[in-house]
């Protein structure tokens, strides 16, 4: 799951987060390992531009420092930059933070990449926002380089050029998963060809059998190889009956008509649900991630 509170935008925040802080996210992200929850992910925005922030809002959490923060307090579920804008940072310094954040969390990094969408930011940092899909492409491949085994890896590229330049600790996992986030064409191919996993932007569920069937004619006819996670967000969910306004689009009822809703996003072939639960305070959030842990999850199949 997303988590709340380190993101903030109008579009998915509960009221109630905007008065929670450290500990609430502490305890979302331990009920998350409990419950048997896959991965946390946290989003990544350095400034929100006046003429979104009403919107958007400016709380957006660094990934690297709240993933890491939230990998001293949890034991197995993994942690996923859902999606590092990593085109705003040299490929070395952002291989930097996330192979010690690899490291010290005993190899539970899942990299999630995406090309960005607020201008301001690339403008801000002098990257330049018109060229940030084939920056994004360079990127990954560099951060291939970065992130393997290698102590002096090298690259040598149209943007970027390094070598015998050595960085320790190495990352835990050989390799560290990259998944690729986004929806756009250019999104779908970067994701075929370049990562070991496809992170959707909003696509519903009428969408994605199309985006799937293109995305596995790309893997072929690039001839990639090796395992790839297709993921998928759900709609909202509420486990049971909730006595109050969810929202039309939110799922809710028992377990066993959630888990037959869900089930359908296999049968597309997703390998993977990011879920998101309506709540009005943390406890009936973590209620609600225990409820789906342990009455529906084990009904979705292995």
């Amino acid at each position: 799951m997303q988590l709340p509170v380190q993101s903030q935008s109008t579009l998915y925040a509960e009221p109630w987060e905007a008065d929670a802080g450290p500990d609430d996210l502490a305890e979302i992200a331990r009920t998350a390992d409990r419950s048997g929850f896959a991965y946390i992910a946290s989003c990544d925005h350095v400034a929100i531009p006046r003429r979104l922030a009403a919107a958007m809002s400016t709380v957006w959490y660094d990934p690297v420092a709240t993933l890491a923060f939230l990998a001293a307090v949890t034991e197995r579920v993994r942690l996923l930059s859902h999606v590092a804008v990593v085109g705003l940072r040299h490929p070395l310094l952002t291989a930097k933070q996330y192979a010690t954040l690899d490291h010290l969390s005993g190899g539970r990094l899942i990299l999630g990449v995406g090309a960005g969408h607020v201008r301001e930011e690339f403008d801000v940092l002098g990257v330049d926002f018109a060229a940030r899909g084939a920056l994004l492409d360079e990127c990954v491949d560099a951060l291939r380089v970065a992130l393997g085994p290698e102590e002096f890896p090298a690259h040598h590229g149209k943007v970027y050029d390094f070598e015998g330049l050595g960085q320790r600790p190495r990352p835990a996992q050989r390799p560290v998963p990259v998944w690729v986030g986004g929806s756009s064409p250019a999104a779908v191919r970067r994701a075929a060809v370049r990562g070991d996993g496809w992170l959707p932007q909003g696509d519903p569920r009428d969408r994605l059998p199309g985006q799937i069937a293109r995305l596995r004619g790309l893997r072929e006819q690039a001839g990639a190889e090796g395992p790839f996670t297709v993921g998928a967000i759900t709609e909202p969910l509420y486990v049971g009956e909730p006595g109050w306004d969810v929202g039309r689009r939110t799922l809710t009822g028992a377990p066993e008509a959630l888990a037959e809703s869900l089930r359908a996003y296999r049968a597309m072939g997703v390998d993977q649900i990011q879920v998101r639960f309506r709540s009005r305070g943390l406890g009936e959030l973590t209620d609600q991630m225990t409820a789906f842990g342990t009455e529906v999850a084990p009904l979705l199949g292995p």
